[in-house]
């Protein structure tokens, strides 16, 4: 008797902890894909997950392209504090994009020296459009922030808990104070 009187105490101490902890780690929509890395490799955005991320499209032969520079600040200054700038290139916008992953990836370590990451070219708008993307800009996933995505280095911005909490058109740079103060706003937010 003595046995399953613990037992029962035992079962009601560990489920709820359990599902507790299955919640927590539950991940957000908006990081729940699977993408492929510059290099080629799989990436789980779930890893993300606790981190503020800037989800932004990019090109290499854009007039808006300098903003590298400005994305690679932001990736130096608040890294550390919790931010993840995760670049996507894309060619929907002028064929401004034209390179291939390792093109690509040689630009943006030669020209602006970008250590955020960086993954493989997507489709952003249109027939082909990737799942993330199709997320981002539905108003049926993104009621708030939703819509076709208007040009190269529009940036989305995604708190700790998985919200898509901003979205700032390609023209807005990326060290604007607009972003800079959205992004430390959320880095203040515990996860």
């Amino acid at each position: 008797m003595r046995r399953s009187y613990c037992l029962v105490v035992l079962v009601m101490l560990v489920v709820p902890l359990y599902a507790a902890d299955k919640e927590a780690s539950k991940v957000p929509a908006v990081l729940n894909f699977k993408m492929t890395s510059l290099s080629g490799q799989p990436v789980n955005l779930a890893k993300y997950q606790g981190k503020v991320v800037l989800i932004v499209n990019v090109a290499s032969e854009c007039g808006l392209t300098p903003q590298y520079k400005g994305l690679q600040e932001l990736h130096r200054r608040f890294a550390p504090d919790g931010l993840a700038i995760l670049g996507f290139p894309a060619n929907e916008f002028g064929g401004q994009e034209p390179g291939t992953n390792a093109q690509i990836a040689e630009f943006c370590k030669k020209n602006y020296g970008v250590e955020f990451d960086m993954f493989a070219k997507v489709v952003v708008k249109g027939e082909g459009q990737c799942p993330l993307y199709r997320f981002l800009t539905s108003k049926e996933t993104n009621p708030k922030f939703g819509g076709d995505v208007t040009w190269n280095f529009e940036k989305f911005l995604i708190s700790r808990k998985g919200e898509i909490v901003a979205r700032f058109s390609p023209e807005t740079e990326p060290t604007s104070d607009e972003v800079v103060n959205a992004i430390k706003a959320e880095l203040a937010k515990a996860p």
